[in-house]
Formats: structure tokens, C-alpha cells, sequence
């Protein structure tokens, strides 16, 4: 079972559900593109170039999954795509975006806390 973990932009404008798996947080093209405020044809040019230069493996990198998404008035089940954090952390030191930015530093210590306890306190409470 997939747990999420909510994570809030600095502005609040903008909350992504990354999904909690053996180890790791996945996320869609599109999820990363909302993350970091880019376009999704913005990710996959970062994602393609970070495979092909070989900075990481497409194998070790990326899962694919099922989908319940809502289209009209009908439930549709599509198959994505999911990079991991290594995946997600390239894409963001490439786009050099301030939500780039903001999501590393989260990254590095919220989430990391996360991932090795399995919960984080919210000491700022």
C-alpha cells in the first residue's frame, strides 16, 4: 500500500501528493512540472537528457503504475510513468527554478527524516 506525503510550495500556492514507496517519493512528468513551475515538455527535455548523458539509469529511476483519472464525467484508468527522488532532485537542479530550489532544501530534510523514521514532527507547532 502507497502512503502520501502532502508537500506545500513556500507561497502555498500549490500542494503535490508524492507518493511514499520502498524508500523513495514518485511522482509523474506532470507532477514534476507542477512542482517546480515548469511546463511537462519542460521535464521530459531534462529527463531525456539525464538518461541519455547516462547521470542516471532509466531502469533504477522509474516505475510504471495505473492511474484512476477523471475525464468528463468517467473514471479512466491510464498507465504513467513515475520517476523516483533521484529522478526528481535531477529534474529540479536542472530547471534552476525557485521551487526547485525550495523543494531540495525540503528534500534534504523533512523528506529524508521521513523516509529513514517513517514520520516527521512538525516541531514549528
Amino acid at each position: 500500500m502507497n502512503s502520501f506525503i502532502l508537500y506545500t510550495t513556500e507561497d502555498g500556492r500549490s500542494q503535490i501528493r508524492l507518493r511514499a514507496q520502498g524508500g523513495s517519493v514518485w511522482l509523474t512528468q506532470k507532477e514534476m512540472a507542477q512542482l517546480f513551475d515548469v511546463s511537462t515538455d519542460n521535464v521530459g527535455l531534462h529527463l531525456k537528457n539525464i538518461f541519455e548523458d547516462e547521470e542516471l539509469s532509466r531502469a533504477a529511476t522509474t516505475e510504471e503504475s495505473s492511474v484512476v483519472q477523471v475525464e468528463g464525467e468517467r473514471k479512466v484508468e491510464r498507465r504513467v510513468t513515475l520517476y523516483n527522488l533521484d529522478a526528481i532532485l535531477a529534474v529540479g537542479y536542472r530547471v534552476r527554478s525557485p521551487r526547485g530550489v525550495q523543494f531540495r532544501r525540503w528534500a534534504s530534510t523533512v523528506l529524508k527524516e521521513y523516509l529513514v523514521k517513517g514520520f516527521v514532527m512538525d516541531d514549528e507547532r
